[in-house]
């Protein structure tokens, strides 16, 4: 976007000149970290997590830095629930869910249904039901299980396709959309 040189350079046309450059960029996430370079970009993490109560709601991202007290955070609220073991979560994880949640324009938190899956944890599941990777990328930190009660589960899918950044499953049955930072790939229905 650019301004007249008539056109005073304020707060509003220059806020409108980063909404602007937001919009172009949402779609193609693979962009993105050229984009976060530039000034003024803000990334933000809206969760809620009906297995514990617990809701986050923060900024993870200020002007091409990571915010090492959010990541932490994150990494808390993404633990496995059911032994409370913590792990790093995946930058790429982090960034491609905040982009398909502002490419849905939502104010609604996700809802988290699995972040982070210890072995154990992954084994007990896999025992229970054949969708259940062995390697699943849940235990490296690097998936996330989300729902918004606003979208579908084909509209969530969607935008994440589009931001291009990693592997997307439609899980319709169960009303959620598995998101990864591994290869680019999609599946379900």
């Amino acid at each position: 976007m650019s301004f007249p040189s008539s056109a005073p350079m304020n707060r509003r046309n220059l806020l409108g000149a980063f909404a602007a450059t937001a919009i172009c960029a949402a779609p193609i996430f693979s962009a993105a970290p050229a984009y976060a370079r530039r000034s003024g970009d803000v990334r933000r993490l809206r969760f809620y997590s009906g297995r514990t109560g617990e809701s986050i709601n923060l900024i993870y991202w200020i002007d091409g830095e990571y915010v090492p007290e959010s990541l932490a955070e994150i990494n808390h609220f993404f633990r496995d629930w059911r032994n409370n073991q913590v792990h790093n979560i995946d930058t790429r994880t982090i960034d491609f869910l905040s982009a398909t949640h502002n490419i849905l324009r939502v104010s609604e938190p996700y809802m988290l249904l699995s972040g982070y899956r210890s072995p154990q944890t992954n084994a007990m599941l896999r025992a229970r039901s054949r969708n259940v990777a062995q390697n699943s990328l849940h235990t490296r930190g690097q998936a996330a299980d989300v729902r918004l009660r606003s979208r579908t589960v084909n509209q969530i899918a969607q935008a994440a396709i589009a931001c291009n950044a990693g592997g997307v499953g439609r899980y319709s049955r169960s009303d959620f959309v598995h998101l990864d930072c591994g290869a680019v790939r999609n599946w379900g229905s």
